[in-house]
């Protein structure tokens, strides 16, 4: 519809003119359940909402959101509107208005399979139907009417009739009465984190307390709630646990409780996101319940984000930005907040290393690619919001932020903080609220520091000088700092340099550290003058800063030796995440970088780096090395696996990690027979356990190369008849080495519209298999044909999953860069979200094949 991208100087104009006192809304989804209607359409639900607010100027017009298959009725001031005449599709006309308003509307709104509104899943293993709510940027107005935009916050109330079996959650507390759940009025929130979820759920309940200093008391009853099929699974106690954790920390570092009530927290099917930060009312995707036996890293994960979306109700719910320009006063705080509290509350004290190592991976290749922007960013419409929480928003910003930290201090940081929750409590802000409480805290100039940090994008590399005496002391050693062309911006960094040398027993410690403002082009070490000549010189140790560590030649050298002797967990994780860098610039050949995680890999103690480096390697492989010797690479790593795994203790998560990652390498003859023995019993690993998670992840490449049929496959979800079943079972029908298979695929995906989101996306990760390149390559003229239409058609999520997933990035050749400008240019006036996507795997495919002739040329060294 022509007025469902809302602009931003639409919301401008809008906030400028009304104010919200104050949302009804009333659903009736006991159409969830029985038979479709039969006619073809959508399967709806009664909606009918009633909205009081303000006009600042009586007698002028504005427009209300709603997104619905169509509209019953609509009543302004009590007098009958014609849907026809003033219902577009996705707005709802609104003329002469008073200064004070009543608008009543009655619609029929449409489940969703896309995860995006009130979406609707029936689980295969029992037939229960569940719902739940996803509305970020802004689909709530696919659920009830409203003024779709952060800044007009109000309080809500809601009220759901359900089938009488179901319990009904939404952001307040709840009662059912006369068949009717109705749920206690909200603080004024945003209309993007209401939430409601419906279903036969499993629920489980506890409570927090919290007295403090004054003598008062705060009581928050806790819920957790998951499908019924997977309350076996659950470890509620668990999640209950990183939960009172993580409000003990967080009450004592924001001086302000918990605004909102009860603190639920669902674990639903099809999420398209990790989690979302409802306040009262979290969800996240049921993938956060295991199945089967994982890593701690896979605990660690979900205790960041529980953490993060708590650190939500104050950064983001509490307070929220004006618009999506300012995105990051939520996540890049939420991020950052996730792992300060996950170090300081929980038993993952090693949180650091992972955001070191992972999320920092994803902020450095956001900033890399033609899309980068500054973490405040240019966000012209709601297309652009949705593309825009991405690794800038959330990782950069984070990483910026822990520098912020060094720079204005901690106690100076956390005191903004609460000055910033007072000052603005259930208000919206722009960039200068927070930089001035700032100011006030630290005493220090952040307008400076916002331009260098938030207003420019781009990432600066840090490499060391090392001038030596002849007597083997540092002379000199300097920071050099540099900026991509594109993005010439160098910046101030509070940063630690460290150097390392050899011990008596072989370990590479570090002996002499110093911190400094590394500002300018250059910059000298003075302090480290006289220091014994290092082995290596860990720029950025500690990781302070956001910027890209290069190393100098000797540095480099020890690395390529010693790299697994560095004793210090962090150290030796910021020098992988350095080499990965180096190897995606083009600097270090890909096979290099798969040569050191098959030396020094088995001797990483930290399981999350570990598994960071096996996604590396294998991206190295199917990206990075030169095509002539990938098969050469395959072999290497699926040999370098199967020997780890067998050093690995029984039982241990270092052993599960290698099995996985020697299933992802796997296609000789003789490791796809390892694999299959493995499943059928005639193989066993001592201390392997063969769950059903495990199954699947050996059955995918197993598929992939023809080793598992369709009626293998259909055997193993009879085993596994379950949600989590029939999306492996999708991904690894989609992986068959068949042109016919492949067909299918693309038709299901492209053509049609049968598949809900969880089924798209798996279908699209079976279709796209690397060792399938001469049966993906029709695939590249199709794409773009196609992605045009797909985007004007579907869904904003599913647009992106398919122009994502299905770009040809196995056909790593000039030819396709040259298909791919073709359209850009051929497509100018596309939307410009669109054009950012292919863009992005424009700059992927273009950057591997710089990496493939880096390691070309590695053939022709001595």
């Amino acid at each position: 519809m022509p007025g469902e991208n809302l602009s931003r100087d639409e919301a401008r104009e809008r906030a400028a003119l009304l104010s919200v006192d104050g949302y009804e809304v009333s659903l009736d989804v006991r159409s969830a359940v029985g038979a479709d209607a039969g006619d073809g359409g959508p399967r709806t639900f009664r909606s009918v909402t009633t909205i009081r607010f303000r006009c600042a100027e009586p007698g002028a017009a504005s427009f209300a959101d709603l997104i619905a298959p169509s509209v019953t009725s609509v009543c302004l001031n009590g007098r009958d509107l014609d849907p026809s005449e003033v219902f577009d599709g996705s707005r709802i006309l609104l003329e002469d208005l008073a200064a004070d308003n009543e608008l009543i509307v009655d619609a029929r709104c449409a489940y969703s399979r896309t995860g995006e509104g009130l979406h609707r899943f029936v689980d295969p293993e029992d037939g229960e139907v569940y719902l739940y709510t996803q509305y970020e940027p802004a689909d709530s107005r696919r659920v009830f009417a409203n003024f779709e935009q952060p800044d007009l916050k109000a309080p809500f109330r809601f009220e759901v009739r359900a089938p009488e079996e179901w319990t009904v959650w939404s952001n307040g507390v709840g009662q059912l009465a006369d068949g009717v759940w109705r749920f206690a009025e909200t603080k004024p929130i945003s209309t993007y984190i209401t939430c409601v979820v419906a279903g036969p759920y499993h629920y489980v309940t506890d409570s927090y307390t919290r007295t403090f200093d004054d003598g008062t008391t705060l009581e928050i009853p806790l819920g957790a709630l998951c499908r019924k099929g997977l309350a076996p699974h659950f470890d509620a106690e668990d999640v209950f646990l990183v939960t009172k954790q993580g409000l003990d920390f967080f009450h004592d570092h924001f001086d302000y409780p918990y605004p909102f009530g009860k603190y639920d927290q669902a674990f639903v099917p099809e999420y398209n996101l990790g989690a979302m930060e409802n306040p009262g009312l979290v969800t996240f995707r049921e993938e956060y319940i295991f199945r089967g036996k994982v890593t701690r890293a896979s605990y660690e994960a979900r205790a960041n984000v529980i953490l993060h979306e708590m650190a939500h109700m104050w950064f983001g719910d509490l307070v929220t930005m004006e618009w999506w320009d300012d995105l990051w006063l939520k996540e890049s705080f939420a991020d950052f907040m996730g792992a300060f509290s996950l170090v300081g509350a929980t038993r993952f004290t090693d949180g650091w290393i992972t955001f070191a190592n992972r999320r920092k991976a994803w902020a450095y290749r956001a900033d890399q690619l033609p899309s980068t922007h500054p973490v405040t960013a240019d966000i012209r419409d709601l297309q652009d919001a949705k593309l825009n929480f991405d690794g800038i928003t959330y990782a950069k910003g984070a990483s910026v932020l822990k520098q912020l930290v060094a720079y204005v201090g901690r106690d100076a940081f956390l005191e903004g903080a609460r000055r910033y929750f007072k000052r603005h409590a259930y208000g919206n802000t722009r960039l200068g609220d927070l930089l001035s409480v700032l100011e006030e805290t630290s005493g220090r100039d952040m307008g400076t520091w916002a331009r260098s940090w938030l207003q420019t994008a781009g990432v600066n590399s840090l490499t060391p000088q090392v001038l030596l005496t002849p007597q083997g002391t540092i002379d000199e050693l300097a920071v050099v700092q540099e900026a991509p062309e594109s993005h010439p911006e160098l910046r101030p960094h509070r940063v630690a340099v460290g150097l390392y040398r050899r011990t008596a027993g072989g370990a590479l410690e570090r002996y002499a550290r110093a911190e400094l403002d590394v500002d300018g082009p250059r910059t000298v070490v003075a302090e480290l003058a006289g220091a014994e000549a290092p082995e290596l010189v860990l720029v950025n140790d500690d990781d302070l800063t956001y910027c890209k560590i290069r190393f100098d030649e000797g540095s480099l050298a020890t690395l390529r030796d010693a790299l697994g002797d560095i004793s210090d967990p962090l150290a030796r994780a910021l020098c992988w995440s350095a080499l990965w860098n180096l190897t995606r610039d083009a600097l270090l050949p890909a096979r290099d970088f798969i040569d050191l995680v098959l030396r020094f890999g088995g001797r990483e103690s930290d399981i999350g780096v570990l598994q960071m480096l096996h996604a590396w390697a294998n991206s190295a492989l199917v990206h990075y090395v030169a095509p002539a010797w990938r098969p050469t690479g395959e072999r290497l790593l699926a040999e370098g696996a199967l020997s780890e795994l067998g050093l690995a203790g029984p039982g241990s998560e270092h052993q599960l990690a290698w099995a996985r990652f020697f299933a992802a390498v796997a296609s000789r003859e003789a490791d796809l027979r390892l694999l299959k023995g493995l499943l059928d019993g005639t193989e066993k690993i001592d201390g392997l356990e063969m769950d059903q998670e495990l199954r699947w992840a050996f059955l995918e490449p197993l598929a992939a190369h023809g080793a598992a049929d369709e009626k293998s496959l259909a055997a193993e979800l009879a085993r596994d008849d379950t949600a989590s079943g029939k999306r492996h079972q999708v991904r690894c029908l989609a992986a068959r080495p068949s042109a016919a298979v492949k067909a299918q695929a693309w038709a299901q995906v492209v053509e049609s519209e049968a598949l809900s989101n969880a089924l798209v996306e798996a279908t699209i990760s079976g279709f796209a298999q690397s060792s399938q390149r001469d049966l993906l390559a029709p695939y590249a003229e199709k794409y773009f044909a196609a992605i045009e239409r797909v985007w004007t058609q579907r869904s904003i999520q599913i647009g992106m999953d398919v122009v994502r997933g299905l770009f040809p990035a196995y056909e790593d050749s000039p030819a396709t860069v040259a298909a791919t400008d073709a359209w850009l240019t051929a497509h100018e006036d596309a939307a410009p979200a669109l054009r950012r996507l292919v863009l992005e795997a424009r700059d992927d495919l273009a950057r591997a094949l710089r990496g493939q002739a880096c390691d070309a040329a590695a053939d022709e060294r001595p």
